[in-house]
């Protein structure tokens, strides 16, 4: 199996720290690693020349210099001609593994996303692998919808199908990417859905007749003409048009979050919401719930605040109540 991690993203939700010069993959925000080297450790049960690296021309270098100190083979780090989103990205990685692995089995897994549970994750991987090169299906590792979150796909899944080396396998009812809240808190009442988590197991050809189905301008365009593909999602261009039969569900038990917001890192970081969670220099009297993250060389001094974001780097200071951090964005906007 060669695993693709998807590393060109320029997220602008946990501004100050994550900026489109250097997004949230680069960035260490859970641990004393970035996200991006926090992924490719998650993937060491992998050969390092069986991992690649997609990203854009604006991340190369970065993502170059991540990649050396995990000893990907850089021959392995796949450069967007442009920015595109995931579809086109996928379908040029799994054309640039075709040429030496038609056959092979790729894995899609997320620079910027949290898993805490990697025996879990591990697991679900070599079943979908199993199912992928048996059935030829197209297979999504999907968690439980916790909450309606309006900014993630769900996945309703069908009737469960058969156990694979003791995991559930279950059949794809529907795909809905981003709903509005009521449909997401409709979702998440039945039980029925699962969020998706992005982390796709397919064969190579496989996903590439399905991008010449239902995108066939842009399966023409990947080679030599990228600049000509349709900018759209892999979820929007081909999960919601593939035919149900094609696909499997597999839930799983990630400790998954996309951590897109800085309340979403608080909560995936606490184990009760009056904690604080703390990078940098800080001293609190009466602080309780907040995430305070400081600029190196200063200390942060709180008194009687409670579930605030604070973050401070060195050209800019965001400080705002924890459940209004996903209005981040238009702030940015503001910016631009």
């Amino acid at each position: 199996m060669k695993a693709v991690v998807l590393a060109g993203g320029g997220g602008t939700r946990l501004w100050p720290l994550s900026r489109e010069s250097s997004p949230k993959q680069f960035q260490k925000l859970i641990t004393n690693q970035t996200l991006l080297q926090d992924t490719l450790d998650r993937l060491d049960f992998l050969k390092r020349s069986d991992v690649y690296i997609a990203t854009t021309k604006a991340y190369a270098k970065e993502t170059i210099a991540e990649a050396k100190k995990k000893k990907i083979p850089l021959q392995n780090i796949i450069v967007e001609p442009a920015l595109r989103d995931t579809a086109p990205c996928i379908g040029l990685s799994a054309l640039r593994i075709a040429k030496k692995f038609p056959n092979e089995v790729m894995a899609i897994i997320y620079a910027d996303h949290l898993i805490k549970n990697k025996k879990e994750f591990i697991k679900k991987l070599c079943v979908a692998e199993k199912l992928a090169r048996d059935e030829n299906t197209l297979n999504i590792i999907e968690v439980k919808a916790r909450y309606a979150n309006t900014n993630l796909g769900y996945v309703k899944i069908g009737k469960m199908l058969k156990t694979l080396d003791g995991a559930k396998i279950y059949s794809f009812e529907k795909f809905t990417e981003k709903p509005d809240l009521a449909t997401a808190q409709k979702y998440v009442a039945s039980g029925k859905y699962l969020w998706n988590t992005g982390i796709y197991v397919w064969k190579v050809s496989v996903i590439l007749n399905e991008i010449k189905k239902y995108l066939p301008k842009t399966y023409k365009s990947l080679e030599k003409n990228y600049k000509d593909c349709e900018k759209i999602s892999i979820d929007y261009g081909v999960m919601e048009k593939v035919e149900k039969s094609r696909v499997r569900i597999i839930p799983a038990e990630l400790g998954w979050s996309d951590i897109g917001t800085w309340e979403a890192i608080h909560d995936e970081l606490t184990r009760n919401k009056n904690q604080n969670i703390v990078k940098g220099k800080h001293i609190g009297i009466d602080t309780t719930g907040s995430l305070i993250y400081g600029n190196k060389g200063k200390i942060i001094a709180t008194i009687g605040v409670k579930n605030l974001v604070i973050v401070d780097t060195p050209d800019a200071l965001l400080i705002c109540n924890k459940k209004d951090s996903q209005k981040v964005k238009k702030i940015v906007d503001q910016l631009k």
